[in-house]
């Protein structure tokens, strides 16, 4: 099978660049910059670039074998590649307002292990053609060879209204990255303005205004982003699959296999929190889909409640009921927000007595009345839950992140102790899976517990792993037996979870 040959036009306009090329050939060769000579380069590098590209796509084939995807590219060095598809964990389909005006699309085939490029990229194809592509791998990764009737209807999970795409918009602001940038402008603009003119000291005054006016700027820009983003977001199953809908300028048709999934994480930033507002993100093995931050929200924005019973229909954590890391852990903020403010003091100090600026610059000192109540608002959000099928971690207070980790997808779990934390008897734990990063970035850490509890907490966690293995080889054994049988198994409604078929 071929790509579209109408893809070959919108090709020329990728490139562009190298059409751009030739007109710079045309403005230092032969002395001449008439509007002829560089309309005859222009004609020369869109025909050029034409060929090339029609050529690519002429020699660009895939095909559908019983256990692979096989592509063939290369106009003089040809390149074969066989994707199985076990491997590939999702199939997504792309398509901004161009390629929707010539009725083409890019299908991304994303497999573990990818760090986040995709393993192959159909360039292009038609949007009918994308989509029966899409099926037709879903049902071969399940080892069935039939085509899914388009007709068929789909348990849509999740739908954004226009409320809830409003109220993304005003929450998706990073209020961390705005506070900082804000505080960085009032003490810089100033300065600024008086080592370039004494007359422009005005700023001092004005700092604060232009400081909020460029934070409303970047709040507004962020917000404009997430609605373009995730416009007319939907969330339905499909088999044995998630798949979303997204995106205005830029749309999006995704996949996300259930027994792909790793972790659930349940993200509320300050902002949405204070509404009772969150989203709900899923981690597959080896990528996240997306891949904006890394992962991609299942859910953009809702109801708190409503998160939560959506992360129910694909996990079934019921009510976890979290513990709350020793209070002495407090003592541990207190005293490295209190070296961050003397730090504060010192700089501005030496700054001070370098440039005779900042004539107030020991006020930096009175931040410390925010240490305490920083420091309690940090040991607030730290939490953790251990259930019989899942360990449950709560972090985070700009942005706070429960993460939800079902023991059959734990890869490592460890503990480990700085040396301030072994002055108090505490302890970092770390569950780690295919997607997480341990200590160095992944989600499923809970820091500053109880240094015995953490060891214990271990122990159980990989015992719980050691019996999770177990149980799940014990059921397949039972299904496949009764699939011999003739019997019929459970529905996959009448199963615990979604991520155990």
């Amino acid at each position: 099978m071929k790509l579209d040959y109408r893809s070959v036009p919108y090709r020329i306009l990728e490139n562009a660049t190298r059409i751009g090329g030739f007109l710079i050939i045309g403005l230092f060769s032969g002395g001449t910059s008439s509007v002829g000579s560089l309309f005859g380069f222009l004609l020369v590098g869109m025909v050029l670039v034409g060929i090339w590209e029609a050529a690519e796509v002429r020699a660009y084939e895939y095909r559908l074998d019983a256990d692979t995807f096989d592509i063939y590219s290369g106009v003089f060095s040809r390149r074969e590649r066989e994707i199985p598809f076990d491997r590939i964990q999702n199939v997504d389909i792309a398509q901004n307002v161009l390629q929707r005006g010539l009725g083409i699309a890019e299908i991304r085939l994303e497999t573990a292990g990818g760090g986040g490029d995709s393993e192959a990229r159909l360039q292009y194809v038609s949007r009918q053609e994308a989509t029966r592509l899409q099926e037709l791998i879903s049902k071969r990764k399940q080892g069935d060879v039939s085509e899914r009737d388009p007709g068929a209807s789909n348990d849509i999970l999740f739908e954004l209204s226009q409320r809830e795409l409003g109220v993304l918009g005003l929450t998706s602001a990073n209020v961390r990255l705005l506070g900082l940038l804000g505080g960085l402008f009032v003490i810089v603009s100033p300065v600024a303005a008086e080592q370039v003119s004494p007359r422009l000291g005005i700023l001092l005054l004005l700092g604060p205004a232009f400081a909020i006016a460029g934070l409303v700027v970047l709040w507004i820009a962020s917000g404009v982003q997430a609605v373009l983003r995730y416009y007319g977001f939907k969330l339905y199953r499909h088999d044995e699959e998630l798949r979303y809908k997204r995106g205005l300028l830029q749309q999006y048709d995704g996949t996300i296999p259930l027994s792909k999934i790793q972790t659930l994480m349940i993200r509320e930033n300050l902002l949405a929190r204070s509404v009772g507002y969150g989203s709900l993100a899923i981690e597959t093995a080896g990528y996240a889909p997306g891949q904006g931050d890394n992962v991609e929200s299942a859910v953009p924005i809702a109801k708190r409640e409503r998160v939560f019973e959506l992360a129910r229909t694909i996990e079934d954590i019921g009510d976890p009921e979290f513990e709350r890391v020793p209070k002495r852990a407090r003592l541990r903020y207190i005293a490295r927000y209190t070296i961050v403010v003397g730090l504060l003091t010192v700089i501005t100090g030496g700054f001070h007595l370098a440039t005779d600026a900042l004539p107030f610059w020991y006020a930096t000192a009175a931040l410390w009345i925010f240490v305490p109540p920083a420091a309690h608002l940090k040991w607030k959000n730290i939490g953790y839950a251990v259930g019989e099928k899942y360990v449950i971690t709560r972090v985070g207070f700009w942005t706070r992140r429960t993460t939800i980790v079902p023991y059959y997808r734990v890869q490592t779990v460890s503990s480990a102790q700085s040396i301030f934390q072994r002055r108090r008897d505490l302890a970092t734990l770390a569950v780690d899976t295919a997607t997480s990063g341990g200590f160095w970035g992944g989600d499923a850490i809970v820091p500053d517990i109880d240094a015995e509890v953490a060891a214990d907490l271990r122990e159980q966690t990989h015992d719980r792993f050691q019996h999770s293995l177990v149980d799940r080889q014990s059921r397949r054994v039972k299904t496949q037996s009764n699939g011999f049988s003739g019997t019929q198994t459970s529905s996959p409604e009448q199963r615990p979870s979604h991520a155990e078929q």
